[in-house]
Formats: structure tokens, sequence, C-alpha cells
């Protein structure tokens, strides 16, 4: 009788929470509407009922993007950008975001491969990295197997330069995969959410103040060890120290 009852219960709560699940399809819906506010609501009920995604995370970003919370709009759009670093749309809407904040950073300069590397890497997806690198390595299988089993020396010679351009981008694929994870595991960088922060040059509020920060603008995480305090560094290359509950981790 305990077990039946135990059982009517489970299935019970498991009906509401069928009943009360928000769907994707939901959220869109009320997007469609402009009902831009309960869509935003929709979106991060989604997310914590599991649904995180790219997709959600960029259509959050629309939400409040429309509503003129262009922190949030930042960071979702970023979060978004992690996870699918390809998506154009992705790209173009995270440009307009930041050009609506405040600071107007200019990144330093830096070496012309890193930069190259980097727009490589993120070119595509961690998912699409990993179906090219096995794509890749199949094929680089075959042409080892053609060199080996065909008797044409221009076969051969196909089989083994084609399996060295597969192992090329196996390679490529392979690191740019791991970084992609690498980013995606260490979350080192945030979005300041407060109107306006004075950084710090230590981690106390009667430290000497640096320089002025405004909301949206995205740091580097450089200690996180205090409870209340996070280091941090500015794309500019500033650095200081701010209050923990004044940003937000991508």
């Amino acid at each position: 009788m305990r077990k039946i009852l135990s059982l009517s219960l489970i299935l019970f709560h498991l009906s509401l929470s069928m009943a009360f699940a928000v769907t994707k399809a939901d959220a869109d819906a009320l997007y469609e509407k402009e009902q831009y506010r309960d869509a935003a609501e929709a979106y991060e009920t989604l997310m914590k009922q599991g649904g995180v995604a790219s997709e959600v995370y960029y259509n959050l970003g629309n939400c409040y993007y429309k509503l003129d919370e262009i922190p949030l709009a930042v960071l979702n759009y970023e979060r978004a950008f992690l996870l699918d670093p390809g998506d154009a749309d992705i790209r173009a809407n995270l440009a307009l975001a930041r050009g609506k904040t405040i600071d107007k950073v200019v990144p330093p300069s830096e070496m012309f491969f890193v930069t190259w590397w980097r727009d490589l890497t993120n070119c595509m997806s961690i998912n699409a990295w990993t179906i090219l690198g096995v794509s890749a390595f199949i094929l680089m299988l075959l042409g080892v197997l053609v060199y080996i089993f065909m008797s044409q020396l221009t076969v051969r010679k196909i089989g083994v330069y084609g399996a060295m351009v597969m192992l090329m981008i196996v390679i490529i694929a392979n690191l740019a995969a791991v970084s992609q994870y690498a980013d995606l595991s260490h979350r080192n960088t945030a979005i300041i959410m407060a109107p306006a922060v004075t950084v710090k040059s230590s981690p106390s509020e009667t430290s000497t103040d640096l320089f002025l920060i405004h909301e949206g603008s995205k740091v580097e995480i450089l200690d996180a060890s205090m409870q209340d305090w996070m280091e941090v560094k500015f794309e500019e290359g500033k650095q200081g120290w701010v209050p923990v509950n004044t940003l937000e981790v991508i």
C-alpha cells in the first residue's frame, strides 16, 4: 500500500512538472508577440529546466536588448558566443550590444598569428570541430589504405598526399576543439552588471581608487579566491579589484 501511495505521489509530481514546464516554442511565441519581459522569464525558466543552448542564450539576449537592458543582453550574447562562436547572428548582435555600452575599449595590439588562430578557432563550434576532426581522420585512414593497396603510382601519390592533408586538418580540428573546451570548462571572464564600479587597488573599500568602469564591460578574472572581491583585468590591459556582486561570470 505504501509503495502504491509513493508511486502515486511521484507520478503526481511528475504530471505537475510536465504541466508547468516551459518549452522553447512557448518562449518563442511570447517573443514573436513582442512580450519581451514574459519571453525573457520563459527563457530563464527553460534554462533552469536544463534547456541551456546557444539558441536559448541568443534569444534571451535579444529579449534584454529589446528591453534596453544592455548588460544582460551582452552577458547572454557572450554565453551564446561561447557555445557557438561561429554563428554570424550571435557575433553581429553581440557587437551591436557592446556598441551601446558606455566604455569603448580598444584592446592592446597582439601578434598577427594570435589573432589569426583565435579567429580560426572561433569560426566553428566545438561540435563542428569534432565532426570535422573525426571525418578528416577517417579520410586520412582511407588515404593510407589507398597508398598501401593500390598499385598505380598516381593513385598512390593522391592517397599519401591526401592523407597528409587530412592529418593536418585532424591536428588543427583537435587543437581548436581543445581550445574551445578549455574556454567552456574554465569560465574566467565576466560582465560588469552594476551601473558604475570603482576599481580598487586592493580588495578593500578603503584602498585607492584606480578608475571607474561601467555596466556591460567585459573583464578577465585573475583572482577569485577572496569571498567578496575579485581581481580582474580589462580588455585594454588595466586591472584592479571589484566587488563580487558587481559582475556576472560568463
